[in-house]
């Protein structure tokens, strides 16, 4: 019997087309969650794609960044300074200069040797100092000393005065081959602003009246007019102050002489200390080397900062395969990520490479680079990525599968039982037409549709099971009825039968006929029974012409009112047509967001016999004086946002290098100016 309605058989098992709607809509589900799995499988497949090319992009030109820091005077000194040891309480070892001598006479040279070299190690109170020694063997028998602080008015020693307590003085500490040698320098004004240092070899504080100078030892001490605070008084205040030396070392000196080869092999034994003392007793010591808040000097291990995460850096020397210096790039960062999600990205398809991801780059000086990658760390990137947007994944693939789930119990389900039952009825009313057995439909209603439905049928069916069985008991009663109805008749029909019993009796035969028809219709029951993912190419290139094209394709950059000039004559460079554009498109967008509204941006071309020269001049304000200098290096731009790196200018003169060309910026009457030089054929 069947447990939803004992009146009804066991329920049979429905023809597969009754199955058809809802396989249908079965099947929209699973292919909607397999679309949606496809879907984020093609997406991190071709994220993954993108992020690996453009890393490999990127590595290629991180080397060239690396390199072109490395051939920079700064990058030379930290070559040049690789495995230098370290400071210690006699003083610390003189870092090798990429040039042969620092011009110690002007204070001008010698403070734009410091800043290209970038030797200045810098101190808790601001003070600066550089202490080197020269590339040439001619000029390696000197220590220099560039000390840039702020002190007040200077006070000079007088002819023949011995005692050094009321004047400044520089006092150089030399240690060397565990001999230690002094050196007392009192200042000799020439000015009220520079003055020059007499080195005296001494180990007392004050002079000997016989004592001699070392004609070696020279140095200068110069002060620039203005204070340091406006509004001090000009007689006691503290102005910027500039020490140069050059202190000479002895054992070095002969072996200059004797054309002995350069750097020596005892400079890490060499310990240098410089002080600067004032005549104030509670301000005496106004500058000393040995403090030990000093800024570390540079190192090839600064580059660490340019390397992501997982590279390495290896520097070779000029001579042989023995790595001079090893930068690793920063650990990755501790990114949260599933680890099944981390193994499924990297089973995804891309590009791969034969053996390890390394290029390698030679330096003027003949030291070799090699640049190792870390592809991994593509993945581990998307994988922290795509880690954040799992939950949404998830909650996405939890609202399909719950829509589905609800469907399934809510409405298939109930649709299937309703379809059984009453296919269990058609059946049993196909077998017995006269009975209508009722359908049990209390656990499908409901206030949804299906349950209105469910309900209805039912009132409709027990209606028609009262119809029917009033109709049954009607037709029973006029059954009964007709039944007494002959029955009353037939007993006379009987008696006329008996009194006309002969066979040529005429109404004989007219009364058999009624009892033949009484009987027919006595005997029956009832009337109505029956129903669902750089290299630079130089070659010829027309200036005059390349130069109109791009200013009047500038509107579509967003950069409007661009005007070439001096473009009418056709003149052919050695140029990258793409880095080229590259180069001017940084201008242009550096030009763009600087000047004044309304006013054009003008690219002015000068032909000359060796070289092409193009002026890219707008109106606005100028550039700061002390930053015109350093404005070309990586991160000197002050534009903020997330798309202003300060790399444009960085990247406009490397290109222009490549190409054998110069780029300079320089302040205009009513703007700035930038100048590019390409040669000529």
């Amino acid at each position: 019997m069947n447990r939803f309605n004992p009146h009804l058989p066991r329920l049979p098992r429905l023809p597969l087309a009754a199955f058809r709607r809802r396989a249908l809509l079965r099947a929209v589900f699973v292919l909607l969650l397999a679309g949606s799995a496809f879907l984020v499988l093609q997406l991190l497949t071709d994220e993954r794609q993108r992020l690996q090319r453009a890393y490999e992009a990127g590595f290629r030109g991180q080397l060239d960044v690396l390199a072109e820091r490395l051939r920079h005077p700064s990058g030379q000194l930290a070559l040049r300074n690789a495995g230098r040891p370290a400071d210690t309480a006699q003083g610390s070892v003189p870092l090798r200069l990429p040039f042969g001598a620092i011009d110690f006479d002007d204070p001008a040279k010698a403070e734009r040797a410091v800043e290209m070299s970038g030797c200045s190690q810098r101190h808790a109170d601001g003070s600066e100092a550089c202490i080197a020694v020269g590339q040439r063997a001619s000029a390696g028998a000197f220590v220099y000393a560039v000390v840039r602080l702020q002190a007040g008015p200077l006070l000079g020693r007088a002819p023949g005065q011995t005692a050094l307590d009321e004047v400044h003085r520089a006092q150089v500490l030399l240690t060397h081959a565990g001999q230690r040698q002094r050196w007392l320098a009192p200042l000799e004004l020439l000015s009220e602003r520079r003055g020059q240092l007499a080195g005296f070899a001494t180990d007392a504080d004050a002079l000997d009246p016989r004592a001699r100078p070392d004609r070696d030892f020279r140095g200068w001490l110069w002060q620039e007019p203005a204070c340091v605070q406006d509004g001090d008084d000009p007689a006691t205040c503290a102005r910027r102050t500039l020490l140069t030396l050059r202190v000479p070392v002895a054992a070095w000196r002969e072996a200059a002489r004797a054309g002995a080869a350069w750097p020596p092999a005892d400079l890490p034994q060499l310990r240098v200390a410089v002080q600067l003392l004032g005549p104030d007793p509670q301000t005496g010591l106004l500058f000393d080397s040995l403090r030990a808040s000093a800024s570390p000097a540079p190192s090839v291990g600064d580059l660490a900062a340019n390397l992501q995460a997982g590279e390495l850096l290896t520097v070779f020397a000029a001579q042989g395969e023995t790595p001079i210096a090893r930068v690793q790039g920063p650990a990755p960062a501790g990114q949260a990520a599933y680890p099944w999600l981390t193994r499924l990205i990297r089973r995804l398809p891309a590009a791969r490479l034969e053996g390890p991801l390394q290029a390698e780059a030679t330096l003027p000086s003949g030291h070799r680079l090699r640049l190792e990658g870390d592809l991994k760390s593509v993945d581990r990137t998307l994988s922290a990525t795509a880690t954040r947007y799992a939950s949404y994944f998830g909650g996405l693939a939890g609202a399909i599968a719950l829509a589905w789930l609800i469907v399934e119990i809510g409405l298939l389900r109930r649709m299937a039982q309703l379809t059984r039952r009453a296919n269990a009825l058609t059946l049993q009313l196909q077998r017995a037409p006269d009975q209508l057995p009722p359908l049990d439909v209390d656990d499908l209603k409901g206030r949804d549709e299906l349950g209105i439905l469910a309900g209805t049928l039912s009132e409709l069916l027990a209606r028609a099971r009262e119809h029917l069985r009033g109709e049954q008991l009607r037709a029973h009663q006029e059954r009964e009825q007709w039944q007494a109805v002959g029955h009353e008749i037939m007993s006379p029909l009987q008696s006329l039968l008996a009194l006309h019993g002969a066979d040529d009796d005429t109404s004989r035969r007219y009364l058999l006929r009624m009892q033949a028809a009484l009987n027919l219709l006595y005997g029956q029951a009832s009337v109505g029974e029956a129903m669902t993912q750089a290299q630079v190419q130089r070659e010829r290139l027309d200036l005059a012409d390349f130069l109109r094209q791009v200013a009047a394709n500038a509107p579509y950059a967003g950069i409007e009112g661009v005007v070439a000039e001096g473009c009418d004559a056709p003149c052919e460079v050695y140029a990258d047509a793409l880095k080229l554009e590259d180069a001017l498109t940084h201008l242009l967008t550096n030009a763009q967001r600087y000047r004044l509204p309304g006013t054009p941006i003008v690219l002015h071309l000068l032909a000359g016999a060796e070289t092409a020269q193009v002026e890219v001049h707008n109106q606005g304000p100028t550039i700061d004086p002390a930053r015109l200098d350093t404005l070309f290096e990586l991160g000197a731009g002050d534009a903020e946002g997330p798309t202003h790196r300060g790399q444009g200018l960085f990247i406009a003169r490397g290109y222009l290098a490549k190409m054998g060309g110069t780029i300079e910026v320089r302040n205009a009457a009513d703007g700035v100016v930038f100048t590019l030089r390409l040669p000529r054929p």
